[in-house]
């Protein structure tokens, strides 16, 4: 017998206490992927290793025994809320720490968030393709190449760009990127310190049109970002860039955050936006399913902040009695999108 979305646990001790779960089985202190009717799966948000000022330290094709995630497979996990709540204070204090002080050597738990390892997740839970979603300044990173550099090299993973809006020729920038292969923008408003709304970035909405090319935002504020993130993450910046670029399409990553009712109601007033899961409690995706246009829901996990099991999880017990959305949000509407094959 099947089980119910309501008979399905939802606390646990560890990653792999998940294995309580009927889709997983655990193996060491992670879990794997056993049911064979559980994938193909299309993981739309991912990162390895983002350098910044000096150029990348670390040799992110190498492949590390174990991936230090940010939040440890060690930690107790709730599914219900906003997953950054499963972060006890120390933590979430080294992972600050490795993000800020650790951006310009080799050194930290970034080192291990490579390709090697995140392929190796990948197939344990049968994930075939994974969007790398680079973050670049306008001036001193190049993560857009390294992640265009891993999309040639492997093709398991799909390089989305970045082009900063206040880049010089960002028009140009992003036609270049265009030319090896792409298959989106990434724009985080926080990290890159640009309101939504801003008018450069509204040009840079407008190149992506031209060029076919979806833009993946971060969008809503997360509740453990500096106060100026939280700011410029507010849902409330986003529509004026959605209803004056029609025909651009945009995805809420993170599907508005701790605002996902406001990013809920943007998906359901605007034809061009999706949303994505990464993050998002039980709670929220429910809602999205519940209310939502199941045809514009993608699969996302924001590896290597977490276990690509943990985003996964929450999908399968919320579509444990609708299968047919299942295969939207984990697999068909993200093909779709991104003209991508498996």
């Amino acid at each position: 017998m099947n089980p119910t979305p309501s008979s399905l646990p939802t606390r646990f001790s560890s990653l792999a206490d998940l294995a309580r779960l009927p889709w997983f089985t655990a193996l060491e202190d992670r879990v794997v992927v056993s049911d064979d009717s559980i994938g193909p799966i299309v993981d739309v948000h991912a990162h390895v290793a983002l350098a910044y000022v000096r150029p990348m330290q670390l040799d992110l094709n190498r492949a590390w025994p174990r991936t230090e995630y940010y939040l440890p497979s060690c930690c107790a996990l709730d599914l219900l809320p906003y997953v950054n709540r499963n972060f006890p204070p120390a933590e979430l204090a080294a992972m600050k720490k490795d993000l800020v002080g650790n951006a310009m050597n080799d050194r930290g738990m970034r080192r291990t968030h490579t390709v090697p390892n995140l392929v190796k997740e990948m197939d344990e839970l049968g994930i075939v393709r994974t969007c790398l979603l680079p973050i670049d300044f306008p001036v001193l990173s190049e993560n857009a190449r390294h992640a265009i550099d891993a999309g040639k090299n492997d093709p398991r993973i799909v390089s989305f760009g970045s082009v900063h809006p206040y880049a010089k020729d960002p028009k140009g920038k992003l036609a270049e990127q265009a030319h090896r292969g792409i298959h989106g923008v990434k724009v985080h408003p926080n990290i890159q310190m640009v309101r939504p709304d801003a008018a450069r970035a509204m040009d840079l909405y407008r190149y992506c049109a031209d060029a076919n090319l979806p833009v993946l935002w971060h969008c809503g504020p997360v509740g453990i970002e500096p106060a100026l993130g939280r700011y410029l993450t507010q849902v409330k910046w986003y529509e004026k860039p959605i209803a004056e670029n029609p025909k651009t399409t945009f995805i809420l990553g993170h599907s508005g955050a701790l605002q996902y009712k406001a990013a809920l109601d943007l998906m359901n007033r605007y034809p061009n936006v999706y949303c994505e899961t990464s993050s998002l409690g039980l709670v929220a995706i429910r809602e999205f399913i519940e209310r939502g246009d199941t045809n514009r829901m993608l699969f996302g996990s924001d590896w290597p902040f977490y276990h690509q099991a943990i985003p996964l999880a929450k999908v399968l017990i919320a579509t444990e009695d609708r299968k047919d959305v299942r295969a939207k949000i984990l697999r068909d509407n993200a093909l779709k999108l991104l003209r991508i094959e498996v």
